[in-house]
């Protein structure tokens, strides 16, 4: 006869024989179904049972992460990862994820360079973590830029009672930024027609105009004004705008990416996935050719395996995405000027 399973007690309150494998189950099954919130509840309670299961640990990171709850995520897996728990690299990769939706940069170059001098990485893994260091080193750098927004704030409060923006005449970038931005609380339309200058100048920077036209609409400007971007030119009405974070384009593009690369290579993804957010910063609200989505997500796929010091072969992505040679061509090359315009900047 089978030993029955002693009664649990917590707190005075009685648990049911392996209730803690039956709430595992119910979690693990609601987070493959993609029940985010549901599985949180069942593996929660499963883990007051049975708190070293790695098995309820590893689930609830990934239904943390999912459910968007990126700081109870990366809670939990340092934890894992300080006790030992977990497939060891398997957990660095969630973690290393999990940061990257932080936007966590430093800490994830300070993760892999403490793995890199220990030399705990395997050789063949090596040049994955070395891609991902180069990445998030840039990407710190970025956000390094943004310290500088105090002092310039600083000075852009001494010259708040000026009545021209002179956006031309700034030479500095970081500058011309936060000088914008000093406007998002003030209104506008005494500047409107230097704004409206200044989004019809060849010398523009994109990335400028775009905060421009974020400005205009979020104050609510109805009326057209005239865009000059990449040898294109169109009239548009702010308030008519997309949202810059939410365009259509860029949603249909992420989710055909999502599809190829989210379960394979999930930091890949999420490295693509800045790109092209990029690319949209700098391009709205215009919608550049080729019109097909699939030729772009192509293209930003062909380039992200070019940052990773790859040679990626042609033909592979043509396939893989069902479109022409020249399509994938026009694309990357379109990507490649835009980076060389955002990089200094975003």
């Amino acid at each position: 006869m089978k030993k029955r399973e002693p009664v649990r007690k917590k707190d005075n309150i009685i648990y049911f024989p392996e209730l803690d494998k039956r709430l595992t189950e119910k979690g693990l099954e609601s987070l493959q179904t993609k029940k985010y919130r549901e599985a949180i509840i069942y593996l929660e309670n499963a883990m007051e049972l049975d708190p070293e299961n790695e098995d309820i640990l590893i689930g609830l990171v990934l239904s943390y992460f999912e459910a968007a709850s990126y700081e109870k995520a990366k809670g939990l897996a340092k934890k894992m990862l300080l006790l030992g728990m977990g497939e060891y690299f398997q957990m660095v990769d969630i973690y290393l994820t999990i940061l990257m939706q932080l936007h966590e940069y430093t800490e994830i170059v300070t993760t892999i360079e403490a793995l890199l001098e220990e030399k705990e990485i395997p050789p063949e893994r090596n040049e994955h973590f070395l891609n991902i260091l180069q990445l998030s080193r840039r990407m710190a750098e970025n956000v390094q830029h943004s310290d500088q927004k105090e002092e310039l704030e600083e000075k852009a409060n001494e010259d708040s009672e000026r009545k021209e923006l002179n956006l031309h005449s700034l030479n500095d970038p970081n500058e011309q930024m936060f000088l914008i931005s000093e406007l998002a609380d003030k209104n506008i339309r005494p500047y409107l027609k230097e704004i409206k200058e200044y989004l019809l100048l060849d010398s523009g920077h994109p990335f400028f105009k775009t905060m421009l036209l974020n400005l205009l609409k979020d104050q609510e400007y109805d009326q057209e004004v005239t865009v000059h971007k990449f040898k294109l030119q169109n009239h548009f009405i702010p308030l008519k705008l997309p949202e810059i974070s939410s365009q259509p384009r860029m949603e249909v593009i992420l989710e055909l990416l999502q599809e190829k690369l989210e379960d394979n290579d999930p930091i890949l993804f999420q490295n693509i996935k800045s790109l092209v957010e990029r690319h949209f910063l700098i391009t709205y609200p215009f919608i550049l050719e080729p019109l097909d989505p699939k030729a772009w997500a192509a293209g930003f796929h062909f380039i992200a395996f070019q940052y990773y010091g790859n040679e990626p072969e042609c033909n592979e992505f043509t396939e893989e995405y069902n479109i022409s040679k020249e399509e994938l061509e026009a694309t990357t090359n379109l990507i490649k000027e835009i980076e060389e315009i955002s990089y200094p900047i975003i």
